[in-house]
């Protein structure tokens, strides 16, 4: 089903999507779900750059605060001091680098610095995110949809029929950025796994992801290690969560998926090299 967008237009790069994508993770934080502490120093976090990039990483997702279920905010002052010098050092790298951030005032130094892509789970819900990135000529942009905040998201989760309820604020907010005349190749939308849904509502974004793709943007995936699929398998430890992690990103790819963010890059590539090379025969067979 894989329908694949021609680019995705970023600050520095025109990023090709007629494949899928693997954006590498990089969290320079002590309290990250599944690997904190482990890239918590930029040298550290550098070498994980380096590796990722090696490993086949397309993009770099850098980011200083964790958004686990519960976590604490993290101050303006502290997410600068963790994410800044590494930023300055990856987008010497020659990949596309994503700063992972809600505050416009880290996404305002990040673009300044030449970063390509702010991923924000807000969506630009916090007051100068969206003009920030209107006034920006040509940074990339994810919206993602979460429920509630943080703090309280996977205490209430949401109700009902998740997929329509996410369509509707992705699209909403999609619309509120082309208003303010963002081109429609800047933006990429991304459901919003375990962000204030349950285990049976994540399954379902991921079953009925081609009634999101319907709204027209790229699709970003994020299920690397999360804890629905520790629910379905019995992994309890983030970091085991290898092969469910790699499983769900093939099936968010065969679903439409351009990109997917993952954690287990190495593995997630090789996955998807099985993936295309059936994908040739298949396309062999309809000539």
């Amino acid at each position: 089903m894989f329908s694949p967008f021609m680019f995705w237009q970023t600050s520095r790069f025109r990023i090709d999507l007629s494949r899928p994508r693997i954006m590498g993770i990089v969290n320079v934080t002590p309290d990250s779900f599944s690997d904190g502490g482990r890239h918590a120093n930029a040298h550290a976090a550098l070498l994980h750059c380096e590796r990722l990039l090696k490993d086949g990483a397309h993009i770099l997702d850098i980011g200083g605060e964790s958004t686990r279920p519960g976590s604490p905010p993290v101050p303006l002052e502290d997410e600068l001091a963790r994410v800044l010098p590494v930023l300055r050092e990856a987008l010497s790298l020659g990949a596309p680098v994503s700063i992972d951030t809600y505050k416009p005032e880290v996404m305002r130094v990040a673009l300044d610095l030449g970063v390509d892509i702010l991923n924000d789970i807000w969506a630009l819900r916090r007051d100068g995110a969206a003009d920030l990135v209107a006034r920006h000529p040509s940074c990339g942009v994810c919206l993602m949809h979460m429920h509630r905040d943080p703090q309280t998201m996977q205490a209430a989760p949401m109700s009902g029929d998740v997929v329509p309820q996410v369509r509707f604020f992705l699209d909403e907010a999609a619309r509120d950025l082309r208003a303010r005349g963002v081109a429609m190749d800047r933006i990429v939308l991304d459901s919003g796994i375990g962000f204030g849904k349950t285990v049976e509502q994540n399954f379902a974004l991921l079953a009925r992801q081609g009634e999101l793709l319907e709204l027209g943007y790229p699709w970003l995936a994020g299920w690397s290690r999360k804890s629905s699929l520790g629910s379905v398998t019995g992994v309890e430890v983030a970091a085991e969560r290898v092969v469910p992690s790699v499983a769900a990103a093939l099936l968010a790819v065969e679903h439409g998926a351009s990109i997917v963010r993952v954690h287990d890059v190495r593995e997630t590539v090789q996955a998807l090299r099985v993936w295309n090379a059936m994908r040739a025969q298949q396309k062999q067979g309809h000539q």
